[in-house]
């Protein structure tokens, strides 16, 4: 059963429903011919899953954005992969897609594939308008390097687009996270110049950052704005083992469902698997919570037994 939309919804408690609601999706590492990655990870039926696990959640987002590593060589082929599984999915939803390149993605073949764009090494980036929330998306790779950077024209373009502010606020997209792992050897392939970044959206609208890249969910802050890193629907890191010997497993795949509200701004991790669950809410529980008064609400639910 679908979600229903915002203004119909029942506000419960504190918060009103969201203003806006965006799926964050990360590091897909397509192949040509449906090759597996590494002999061992099948990302295109991973990816397939993932999608199912979206169309599940039964909202109807405002955007689906992929931070990067959409492919995992930038083939051509693999992109072309990519939007046959993405846009049905997207165009049921009613949702545009936001692709955001990452370090193993190639900029020509991205913008010709996925963008119907002139195949340039120009940086992809983009600025939408969702409803007065503004997402933009930064390009973070470094042709012919894994580790990221932003240049001094990007970072101008970025001021130049942030001097006015959204209605809304801003999000920032791009692949490569502005915070610390704790996995060494991540270290290495990490945003270089971020203070370059700091200045850029100092004083500025922008409420959040979406990323990617390390193949795990993390969160923290930088320059005071909160910063969201998604998992990968490819394969992720598994972080039982020490952190010098972390590898990836075809396991703990998600995404996550990003809540936009007035004063804030939440990142619920969403897994992929499918597991057995329980029934005891439905559509039909809330109708009957929200027929009562706010007392009766915290009579029936609220109060232990």
């Amino acid at each position: 059963m679908s979600t229903p939309s915002p203004e119909l919804r029942p506000q419960f408690g504190v918060y009103p429903p969201a203003r806006r609601v965006i799926v964050h999706l990360s590091d897909t590492h397509l192949l040509a011919a449906g090759r597996r990655l590494g002999d061992r990870y099948d990302t295109e039926a991973n990816l397939r899953a993932t999608l199912d696990a979206v169309e599940r959640t039964g909202i109807r987002p405002d955007a689906l954005v992929f931070t990067g590593d959409l492919t995992d060589l930038g083939e051509p082929e693999a992109y072309s992969a990519l939007r046959r599984a993405v846009e049905p999915v997207a165009d049921r939803l009613g949702a545009p897609i936001v692709w955001v390149a990452g370090n193993h993605d190639e900029r020509p073949a991205l913008r010709a594939r996925l963008l119907d764009g002139l195949a340039s090494d120009e940086p992809v980036t983009g600025v939408w308008d969702l409803g007065g929330l503004r997402l933009i998306a930064l390009d973070s790779t470094v042709p012919g390097w894994h580790h990221g950077d932003l240049d001094d024209e990007q970072l101008a373009w970025l001021r130049g687009v942030l001097a006015v502010p959204a209605p809304l606020g801003t999000i920032l997209a791009l692949h490569h996270p502005p915070v610390p792992s704790h996995i060494p050897f991540f270290d290495i392939l990490e945003l270089r110049r971020q203070g370059a970044l700091a200045d850029a959206i100092a004083g500025s609208d922008v409420r959040a950052i979406l990323a990617g890249h390390l193949h795990y969910s993390t969160s923290g802050t930088f320059a005071g704005v909160p910063v969201s890193v998604s998992s990968a629907t490819c394969y992720s890191m598994n972080l039982q083992r020490p952190p010098h010997e972390v590898n990836g497993m075809d396991a703990g795949q998600s995404f996550h469902l990003v809540h936009v509200y007035d004063d804030t701004i939440t990142h619920a991790v969403v897994p992929v698997v499918e597991a057995e669950t329980a029934e005891f809410f439905s559509a039909e529980w809330v109708e009957r919570m929200a027929a009562l008064s706010p007392q009766q609400r915290l009579e029936a639910f609220s109060r232990k037994r």
